[in-house]
């Protein structure tokens, strides 16, 4: 059987943790590495990981911060959907009293 280069692999988690420490350096402090894995999983492999280590590598080297926050904006999109505008009260000045 013929060996797959998914994120459970011990060199795809280091090359992906030195491509989250580039995006949160360059444009995405905030980021996180369950975020970046979701990615990798679900978008990036969406169809299966590669068969070789050095595909795995370019794929994940390759990504860029306008995908991070395509991916986050879209988890934004599903949160706010579960959401009531109560969960808002603090940002639009709900039942917030200001003590004098």
């Amino acid at each position: 059987m013929e060996e797959r280069y998914n994120p459970d692999n011990i060199e795809v988690q280091m090359v992906m943790v030195i491509k989250l420490h580039q995006l949160q350096r360059d444009v995405l402090p905030e980021l996180s590495y369950s975020i970046l894995e979701e990615y990798v999983k679900t978008a990036l492999w969406a169809k299966g990981a590669p068969r070789s280590l050095s595909q795995a590598v370019d794929d994940i080297m390759n990504i860029n911060a306008d995908d991070m926050v395509k991916v986050l904006a879209q988890q934004a999109l599903l949160q706010s959907g579960k959401s009531t505008l109560a969960d808002y009260s603090d940002v639009i000045g709900g039942s917030i009293r200001y003590e004098k």
